[in-house]
């Protein structure tokens, strides 16, 4: 480094500052100010670069110290090295010369554990009696006790054995024979204890202490069990039996009682019992309960705390009611079996009513998992969703075999409060209903699930219905004096379908999730059909009243019609006489009818109008006028009688005078009269339109047509607010007149 030039860079750095710091004359006042600064801040440097310079140098006095205790303990290491080598030296001669020493010390150790054990080797026969005899007093921690000394002997003599350079086999052979009585007390006291803790539940209630005293010998021998792994790691000798591992015995004595317990609890069979599952299920539920408590408040104190015996309990409670249930659903499920296991396993088991139950608090998810896997409920739930699919199909099918037996048999259908209907609608729904109230006991998606299934069966019963409906229509009209009661049936048809939409409605509302659109297209199609079923029954009943009308429409607009009210009369009449049967349909199905019948009345009259039976001068259009407006007026005045309570403001009979009054229009203005007329009905072709000039034959069809045209040409386009524009689409003609 350059000092010359850091002091130069030093000095420039200065100047600069120094520039910076006076460029205006009044800083010059400051100068002695900024002296101070700078002078304070030097010493402080100056203090801090001598503080630095004595801390290096006192680090550098203290590590030369260090270097020099370390060069001392070098060579205070290789002096004593030398003397160990020295002393090494003389160790092959003195291992030769112990060789005998070494032997005898041998003979000594062994001849001192047998001296120590003369005793016992003599009396084996009577210490293992003796054992027995407490085993059999129930003197257990006695009997370890004497059992262990003998087996400490047995040990101290067979390390000895094998501690010998050179070991015969005859000597272990020896030595097994003489002590092998041993493994007999062993055996005894461990099938002791396997009775003790096969019946702990039942004994830590009145006695625990025998449970006390079991465990402790129990630990004593995982204590014995790891002492005898250590010493083998050391001398590689293990003692006989060893390890015992009677902790993992006991465990497996509790699993076993626990299975025991579980599967005591199946009673009864399907055929002794149809609710024999529920009663299994319940017996479990009791039985578990009643277990964790005694577990929970009197075995816990009982196991030492490193055993977590009631975590332990309740996962062998929960494996072993776990495989149960597996066997059990296994071995096939009928009916509402599916529910109870499904409802016990998702919603009893983890809950309230036992393992969340006040005195156990046991997150068993947490703790254990799920008692079965998801897996398996969900084939226990389809195997459930295909077989309410087959019982359903079954009911409905014979729900709707027996809806249309009634229908040809001789007795009229049920009337309830002067309306006509059939069980059909009640029995569906209550089955339906039944069903989706078991399912809402497991969970919700499982219970959409089952409607969305009840909805679909429903759909194949509305077609199936409808199909019978149909038949009993088309063999009713084959002939009409084979089944008197066929109206009262159709009614009885058009109000069980409302009953079965109103139905729907309410089970959708009380079980359809809120905001779930998935599937809705299902339930809409649903509807759909048990409305086309309404729709098309209530045809059904009109169809029969203008079968018998036929004849009397054929007789209006003819030469016998401009003398005599005959047809129209009679039309009125057999309607009312309808009509009295039609009461019978519920308010919102009568009036359904009442529209239909209007519609189908305007219809087959303004088609006869139109079906060029009459041509008239001009003279006589006033009069034919005024009798159509007298007959729309009688016909009116037929649905204000049989439906008082109705509103019949737009009823579509109106077209009938509305289209009367063109036929006494000047010639000169009807482009004008046209042109309003296709504006509020732009459904009336130019067909209709000349077929309705043809009852006046002053006028020429090419002159109507080319009116017709004008006035399509000359409207402005605009949306039909009238609703009954929709009837000129339903008349059309043949070439044939009828």
């Amino acid at each position: 480094m350059d000092l010359k030039q850091c002091e130069e860079e030093a000095r420039q750095a200065a100047l600069k500052d120094i520039i910076n710091m006076f460029q205006r004359p009044d800083q010059l006042e400051k100068l002695e100010q900024y002296r101070q600064r700078v002078a304070r801040q030097k010493a402080s440097v100056e203090a801090l670069l001598k503080s630095g310079l004595q801390n290096q140098l006192d680090g550098v006095r203290v590590g030369l110290e260090q270097l020099k205790t370390c060069l001392q303990d070098v060579r205070e290491f290789k002096r004593s090295m030398g003397v160990v080598e020295q002393l090494m030296q003389g160790v092959p001669e003195l291992y030769e010369a112990l060789q005998d020493v070494r032997k005898e010390n041998i003979k000594y150790s062994q001849l001192a554990t047998a001296v120590k054990n003369l005793g016992l080797i003599y009396n084996v026969e009577a210490s293992v009696q003796q054992t027995m005899t407490l085993i059999e007093e129930d003197n257990l921690l006695y009997a370890h006790q004497s059992l262990t000394e003998l087996e400490n002997a047995r040990d101290d003599l067979l390390d000895e054995l094998h501690m010998q350079p050179k070991q015969h086999v005859s000597d272990k052979i020896t030595f097994k024979r003489h002590f092998e009585k041993f493994d007999t007390v062993s055996q005894a006291l461990e099938k002791k204890l396997r009775f003790i803790l096969s019946r702990t539940l039942e004994t830590v209630r009145k006695e625990p202490q025998i449970i006390v005293t079991a465990l402790r010998i129990v630990e004593r021998e995982e204590k014995s069990d790891q002492f005898a792994l250590q010493q083998q790691k050391v001398t590689s000798f293990l003692p006989p039996g060893r390890p015992r591992q009677w902790r993992a015995m006991a465990m497996n004595v509790l699993k076993e009682a626990v299975v025991t317990r579980i599967e005591s609890s199946n009673r009864e069979e399907r055929e002794d019992n149809k609710m024999w599952l529920v009663r299994v299920l319940e017996i479990l539920r009791q039985n578990i309960l009643v277990d964790l408590r005694v577990v929970k408040s009197l075995c816990v104190p009982c196991f030492p705390p490193h055993y977590n015996i009631f975590e332990e309990y309740v996962k062998m409670y929960h494996e072993s009611l776990s495989n149960y249930l597996k066997n059990i659903a296994q071995g096939g499920l009928q009916d509402n079996e599916y529910v109870s296991l499904l409802s016990w396993v998702i919603n009893t088991y983890p809950g309230c009513e036992l393992m969340l139950h006040p005195d156990l608090q046991v997150n068993i998810h947490q703790l254990a998992g799920p008692l079965l896997p998801p897996s398996h409920l969900k084939a226990l739930e389809d195997e459930y969703m295909d077989n309410m699919k087959r019982n359903l199909n079954g009911w409905m099918a014979t729900t709707a075999q027996e809806e249309r037996n009634d229908w040809f048999s001789e007795q009229p259908p049920i009337q309830t409060d002067q309306y006509y209907h059939s069980e059909v609608s009640v029995i569906i729904f209550e089955m339906i209903n039944q069903l989706l109230e078991v399912t809402e006991t497991i969970h919700k998606d499982f219970t959409f699930r089952a409607l969305i299934l009840s909805i679909r069966q429903l759909e194949i019963f509305g077609k199936t219905y409808m199909k019978y409906v149909v038949d009993l229509k088309e063999q009713h009209f084959r002939n009409r004096d084979q089944n008197k009661f066929f109206t009262h049936y159709i009614i009885a048809i058009v109000n069980n379908s409302l009953q079965i939409l109103n139905v729907a409605q309410q089970i959708k509302q009380k079980y359809w999730p809120n905001a779930c659109t998935e599937h809705y297209e299902e339930f809409e199609q649903l509807l759909q059909t048990f409305q086309r079923i309404r729709c098309q029954a209530a045809d059904f009943l009109l169809e029969e009243a203008f079968l018998d009308l036929d004849s009397h429409f054929n007789e209006l607009f003819t030469k016998k019609w401009l003398t005599s009210s005959i047809a129209v009369d009679t039309i009125c009449l057999t309607l009312e006489d309808y009509f009295q049967d039609y009461n019978h349909l519920m308010p919102i199905n009568f009036e359904m009818v009442i529209n239909e019948a209007q519609n189908q009345l305007a219809k087959r009259y303004i088609r006869a109008m139109l079906s060029k039976r009459l041509a008239r001068p001009t003279s006589d259009c006033e009069t034919i006028k005024n009798r159509i407006n007298l007959e729309a007026n009688k016909l009116k005045k037929i649905f204000d009688k049989i439906a008082p309570n109705l509103s019949l403001n737009d009823s579509p009979l109106k077209l009938i005078s509305m289209l009367s009054a063109v036929l006494v229009c000047d010639v000169e203005v009807l482009l004008l009269d046209l042109h309003t007329l296709l504006g509020n009905y732009p459904s009336l072709t130019e067909d209709q339109i000349v077929r309705l000039f043809y009852i006046r034959n002053d006028v020429r069809a090419s002159e109507i047509r080319q009116k017709v045209q004008d006035a399509n040409q000359s409207k402005k386009a605009m949306i039909t607010i009238d609703k009954q524009d929709c009837i000129f689409k339903e008349i059309v003609f043949n070439d044939k007149l009828w």
